[in-house]
């Protein structure tokens, strides 16, 4: 083991709301990067008729699925990294990003390979051949950027966890300018239609990727100093979260292949209220990624005192936001459905299920803040094994029983949605609350061979 080291000084332990905010909102802007890259190509290819468009939907959803895996696993960067600087140990930090770069690059040479399977089976899988060989097309272009993609999450993570949170976020506007600038002269100019909009999207994570290396001369990147223990942290860490995150969006799948069966106005409404609640939930998961960061840092520094009050400050930010988009939701529920759509039937069920979200938005906001807060803290496989259950207990069961066996259609789906974040969040915060988490931090102090926690010194201010 490492000799032990003093514990290290943070510097935002006596405020830390400002330090809160200052990481969560260009996270918030970050995370959209890769579905606004999936928007802009969808746009650009829209004049190109219904099978390209219809081409660039599915094969955008391909690609994800073929990098979301990696997109989970290598959140586990930000908490070692995070758990290192609060131990003052920066020498590891540079052995980190280089074991985490190593995992990406593997994973994104595991999707190339994999992207070949799936540019084979996309043509049956599509609604008409011209919108199954367009998707292809997309899909072979815009997976060579997976690699990219995938060390452009690690080096991001890596930031984070470091408390830097402006790099990523001007490295993904470059890249999102990037996409939108080649779009336009691969598919307007050069005449290239899907292929050009798969390569414009590559080349745009490759952009936000080169940013990302640039951004970390500091601390640096040390493959030397790489070993067995910082590759085998990055594992245990980053499988529990990768299966979390495919598991999950699976049994989303599942909910949209429920709701297709219920027909094509319950599909609809469903759209309209899931990019809606976007605009509450990203906001939300964002201070709960900062939450994460900061809680490393205390574990690392050994005050595990300061994780409570750090996730109830946390929660409280996310609940202010979250119970303000309910009364939103509530009052302007038919205005907002109205926005999206003419048709009577898709409006009044959007609505119901808007309804629906303003319901949950408090529990959901708890429940991605609790979950980041026990992540912060090195416990991630209970609370990747709770949110697997609680999302394929709750959500496909209930979607079948409700929806379509019951008749509520993607109402019912929406119900079991609500099931599945209540009964999440009530586990989660009560495992925080009752210190579950502690000999995860302990463990994780041990990896890094700084000395035990310093509650009693924890400072007032922090309650």
């Amino acid at each position: 083991m490492k000799p032990r080291t003093e514990r290290h000084a943070l510097a935002w332990q006596h405020r830390p709301v400002p330090e809160l905010l200052r990481l969560a909102w260009p996270i918030a802007v970050s995370m959209l990067s890769y579905s606004v890259m999936t928007l802009v190509s969808t746009l650009f290819v829209g004049r190109l008729g219904p099978s390209a468009l219809a081409g660039v939907g599915l094969g955008g959803v391909a690609s994800f699925a073929l990098i979301a895996f990696g997109f989970g696993a290598l959140r586990s960067v930000k908490v070692l990294v995070s758990q290192a600087t609060g131990a003052g140990r920066a020498a590891d930090v540079p052995a980190h990003v280089a074991a985490s770069v190593a995992f990406a690059l593997g994973l994104g040479l595991l999707s190339l390979a994999l992207g070949r399977v799936v540019v084979e089976i996309l043509p049956a899988a599509s609604a008409t051949p011209e919108a199954g060989a367009a998707a292809a097309e997309y899909v072979a272009m815009r997976n060579l950027g997976a690699p990219f993609a995938l060390v452009a999450v690690a080096l991001r993570e890596a930031r984070y966890g470091l408390g830097d949170s402006r790099a990523p976020l001007v490295s993904a506007l470059a890249a999102n300018l990037t996409n939108i600038a080649l779009d336009a002269l691969f598919i307007l100019a050069l005449g290239l239609g899907v292929r050009g909009a798969g390569m414009a999207t590559a080349l745009g994570h490759l952009v936000e990727m080169g940013m990302l290396f640039a951004a970390s001369r500091e601390p640096g990147i040390a493959w030397r100093r790489a070993r067995l223990r910082h590759v085998s942290a990055a594992l245990r860490l980053g499988v529990p979260l990768g299966l979390q995150f495919l598991l999950e969006v699976g049994s989303f799948t599942v909910l949209v292949v429920l709701l297709a069966r219920c027909g094509e106005v319950e599909v609809a409404a469903h759209q309209i209220a899931l990019q809606v609640t976007h605009l509450s939930f990203l906001p939300a998961f964002a201070v709960g990624e900062a939450a994460s960061v900061l809680i490393g840092q205390a574990v690392g520094a050994g005050e595990d005192a300061l994780v409570r009050p750090l996730a109830r400050k946390a929660g409280a930010i996310g609940a202010a936001y979250t119970g303000l988009c309910s009364l939103v939701l509530v009052a302007c529920a038919g205005p907002i459905a109205a926005a999206f759509t003419s048709d009577a039937a898709v409006r009044a069920t959007a609505v119901h299920l808007l309804w629906v979200a303003a319901a949950f938005q408090i529990f959901d906001g708890a429940n991605v803040v609790a979950r980041s807060a026990l992540r912060g803290t090195g416990d991630v496989r209970f609370p990747a094994v709770l949110g697997v259950a609680t999302s394929w207990l709750c959500l496909p069961p209930l979607t079948w029983l409700l929806g379509e066996h019951l008749g509520l259609g993607a109402l019912g789906g929406w119900l079991g949605l609500l099931v599945e974040i209540v009964v999440g969040a009530v586990i989660f915060w009560v495992r925080l609350e009752r210190g579950q988490w502690r000999s995860w931090a302990e463990r994780s102090r041990a990896e890094l061979g700084v000395g035990a926690p310093g509650d009693a010194a924890a400072p007032a201010a922090a309650e």
